[in-house]
C-alpha cells in the first residue's frame, strides 16, 4: 500500500460515484481495504438487534465508507479538489497544494 493521501480530519471532495461533487470531513481510515468513512455520505441503513439498551430493534441509518482513489483532498484557497505534494518544512514533512502552496498540515 503507498503512502496515504487522505488522514482522519481532513475536508475531501467525492470525484465518482453517486455522491460526486459533494464534500465532508473524514470519519475514519480503513486501511486494510484502502476506504474511507465521511461524514454524511454514503448513507446506509443498518438493522439493529433487540437488546436491553434497544427493546424494539430497528433501523439506523449511518455513513458507509467510499473508496480512496474516489476522494480528493479539499483545498479551501482553491474552493477544488486537489493533488497535494509532500514538502519538508522545519524538519518536518507537510502536505501542501499543488497550485497555492496552501499547508494542510501545519
Amino acid at each position: 500500500m503507498s503512502i496515504a493521501r487522505i488522514k482522519k480530519n481532513d475536508i475531501v471532495i467525492v470525484t465518482a460515484g453517486t455522491e460526486a461533487g459533494k464534500t465532508g470531513k473524514v470519519l475514519a481510515l480503513i486501511p486494510a481495504k484502502n476506504r474511507a468513512i465521511v461524514e454524511g455520505l454514503k448513507m446506509v441503513k443498518k438493522t439493529l438487534r433487540k437488546s436491553q439498551a434497544n427493546p424494539q430493534g430497528g433501523i439506523v441509518e449511518r455513513e458507509g465508507s467510499l473508496h480512496c482513489t474516489n476522494l480528493m483532498l479539499y483545498c479551501p484557497a482553491c474552493k477544488k479538489g486537489i493533488r497535494m505534494v509532500r514538502a519538508k518544512e522545519a524538519d518536518k514533512r507537510v502536505r501542501k497544494c499543488r497550485v497555492c502552496s496552501h499547508a494542510f498540515d501545519s
